[in-house]
């Protein structure tokens, strides 16, 4: 019996030998699959907890973008009422002057220049801070990441607050060059414009088009400069120095400035912009509405032509809205422009681009 099984064996030999190294590959195969399969799974899941940590990161830095900037509003109202300082003018009219006319003439362009000025620079307010924090934030990310572990910071403490300082040229030299640019723009749109003419919301939504496409697009300066000062010389006094943290701070600005040149920063500034001009007249239509009972059509548009306002009526109306404009606490203003759509992908895009590790290598 035994013998014939060795028989067997001997005659099928090759056959036995070709099945066990098929099984034995197939085994291998079998366990160098599941081997790969197990780090496939396991780099996935470490990308996914490194995207939503990124993730994370990215909405709690535009919770801090949105807490800076209502932070950041009254100081820029102080600035802009200090220097544009109707009140004043107010307060001598009820005193019943000789030159009564003339202090009207003075207000109504003090009153429109100050509100217009508290939209270009809240609008600029919102963009740049979106800018600088998402730079910061990025590189934070960077900084915290694995394997950044030991090296040295890519954005100390020192340097971010001497970065974010340059904000002072917004709210400074800048808010002050451009408050020179809108007051001459109303003057030449406004400035022969009397007291006693009516105007409807419609007129008076063409007369702030005037203003803007002269500020605009006929200003010697681009809208970016009023934000950030771009001459080398100032953005080295700006880091107040030459040692390494300085250093840091001048790469930051021109970066910051590299993003300002581009064209989707001048896309989404423009959108900021329509849409505090479109909030301001929002808020001026709530004065132009047909009184209760009143026979005119009370739907937009038509009503929008229908009731007018003599000038005069209009200059406090107008000169008021800097506290809608710049409230600490969050206005339909504000709000739009927090929320803006574009003002959010920008930001996604400038995290981005500073929270990869590619950024490493310049």
């Amino acid at each position: 019996m035994f013998s014939s099984v060795w028989n067997f064996i001997k005659r099928h030999k090759r056959k036995f030998i070709f099945t066990g190294a098929v099984v034995g590959g197939v085994y291998f195969l079998g366990k160098y699959a599941q081997k790969k399969l197990r780090e496939l799974q396991e780099k996935e899941a470490t990308e996914y907890i490194a995207q939503a940590r990124r993730q994370f990161h990215f909405e709690s830095n535009q919770r801090t973008c949105n807490m800076t900037v209502l932070s950041m509003l009254p100081p820029l109202k102080e600035a802009i009422v200090n220097q544009l300082n109707s009140e004043s003018l107010t307060a001598l009219l009820k005193t019943k002057p000789a030159n009564k006319l003339e202090i009207w003439e003075d207000l109504k362009i003090l009153s429109f220049t100050r509100t217009l000025v508290a939209v270009y620079s809240t609008c600029m307010l919102v963009v740049l801070l979106r800018i600088q924090l998402n730079v910061i934030g990025g590189y934070l990310y960077l900084d915290n990441s694995v394997g950044k572990n030991g090296t040295a910071p890519l954005t100390p403490p020192d340097v971010q607050q001497q970065y974010l300082s340059s904000i002072q040229h917004l709210l400074g030299d800048g808010l002050t060059e451009l408050m020179s640019a809108v007051k001459k723009a109303v003057q030449n749109s406004l400035g022969g414009v009397s007291l006693k003419q009516s105007l409807s919301l419609l007129e008076l939504e063409q007369q702030i088009s005037w203003i803007r496409a002269e500020v605009e697009s006929t200003s010697e300066r681009s809208l970016s400069w009023y934000m950030l000062a771009d001459d080398q010389e100032v953005l080295t006094d700006q880091a107040c120095g030459l040692t390494e943290d300085d250093v840091m701070t001048i790469r930051l600005l021109n970066e910051t400035r590299d993003m300002m040149d581009s064209p989707n920063f001048s896309t989404v500034l423009d959108a900021c912009l329509n849409r505090g001009f479109s909030r301001l007249l929002d808020n001026l239509a709530e004065f132009f509405r047909p009184p209760p009972g009143d026979s005119a059509p009370s739907s937009a548009p038509d009503c929008l032509s229908v009731v007018s306002l003599p000038l005069a009526k209009v200059v406090p109306i107008i000169n008021g809205q800097i506290n809608t404009i710049c409230s600490e606490i969050p206005s339909h203003f504000v709000q739009d422009l927090l929320l803006n759509d574009q003002v959010k992908e920008f930001a996604a895009n400038v995290y981005e681009t500073f929270s990869t590790p590619q950024e490493l290598q310049k």
